[in-house]
């Protein structure tokens, strides 16, 4: 799938006209939606779907192609009983399997999809790890600690340099980049940071029981809680979650800007377009020309975080999850005319 990207410089521009036009009255499950647009709950939490309980607290999530169909991951921010869980949807929509891909980990937060098919599960709590995971349910998770323990959040494949960037939830986290020593095998490679200078240095112990990864490297910038993750036509999109920041770390030319606050999760459409979660329940729309105008409202779930965006592989359908504290989830799919 190939990306438009954003322009790199210049400000954001709120408001205006929607590509898709005025946000019509909610329907049965909350959901506000252009017109075109219909929107479905495919799991809540403590639900039983294709005969599996869906899990609570869900998060991060990425789509799979399957065939004609497609697959779903999401994770869940549960303590000591995290993971993820997979959604196996037939080419008409309908949900055919679910099953889990990762069980009796920690604080499943966000993470990533990789180029070679697999989920990167991360784990937030103290010594965090990556998960590598299959998300056809074929092949067992596995661990890749050469990308460091710490709070991760989330994960992003640049297929184009090589390396997987990740970020930290700590009130001093860093911005990583994990590059392997062969592309498509994550057991072994080097950890860098992002420093204040704009270069990246190598992180002496990725895995150092005494001394943190953030602060093993002088002069590394820190960042107040790194949240989400998305890599898309050359840049790598960020957010922070304790100034609801969104950044772009333009790879090519290594710079990074702040573009806009009040951003919580996520995710680029094949048009260019990036779709991001607000701190309200509400999706906005950042258009190629830095546009930014409302997409969808989720009424009647005040509180509500929204997560785990992700766009299905042809583009026509947005997931993504609503969740209050660590019982209540809800994962949605809207499907409509997105622009390509």
């Amino acid at each position: 799938m190939s990306h438009k990207t954003l322009l790199r410089t210049g400000p954001l521009l709120p408001g205006g006209i929607s590509p898709y036009g005025p946000l019509g009255l909610p329907g049965p499950d909350g959901l506000a939606l252009p017109p075109g647009f219909t929107g479905r709950v495919v799991a809540r939490s403590g639900e039983k779907v294709a005969g599996l309980t869906w899990h609570a607290a869900p998060d991060g999530g990425a789509c799979f192609p399957d065939g004609d169909g497609w697959i779903y991951v999401s994770n869940s921010e549960l303590p000591l009983l995290g993971g993820a869980s997979a959604l196996r949807f037939r080419p008409d929509g309908s949900i055919g399997d679910a099953y889990r891909i990762l069980s009796g980990t920690d604080l499943n937060c966000a993470g990533g999809a990789t180029p070679w098919n697999t989920w990167l599960s991360c784990e937030l709590g103290h010594r965090g790890r990556v998960f590598e995971c299959d998300p056809y349910g074929a092949r067992a998770a596995r661990p890749r600690l050469a990308m460091g323990r710490f709070k991760h959040e989330a994960a992003a494949c640049d297929p184009e340099r090589g390396v997987i960037y990740m970020t930290e939830d700590e009130p001093d986290g860093c911005f990583y980049r994990f590059r392997p020593s062969d592309w498509g095998d994550l057991t072994e490679g080097t950890l860098e940071v992002l420093c204040e200078s704009g270069r990246w240095e190598q992180v002496p112990s990725p895995a150092a029981l005494l001394k943190e990864a953030r602060h093993q490297v002088d002069h590394a910038r820190h960042f107040d809680g790194g949240d989400a993750c998305h890599y898309a036509g050359g840049v790598c999109y960020f957010t922070t979650k304790g100034d609801t920041g969104l950044w772009a770390y333009d790879a090519q030319t290594s710079t990074l800007d702040r573009l806009c606050a009040g951003v919580r999760a996520i995710t680029a459409a094949p048009s260019g377009d990036l779709y991001v979660a607000r701190e309200r329940p509400e999706i906005d729309v950042i258009a190629p020309d830095r546009a930014v105008t409302p997409f969808l409202r989720l009424e009647g779930h005040d509180g509500a975080e929204l997560t785990g965006l992700a766009f299905s592989p042809d583009g026509r359908r947005l997931y993504f999850s609503a969740r209050r504290g660590r019982t209540e989830g809800q994962t949605f799919e809207v499907t409509g005319p997105f622009r390509s």
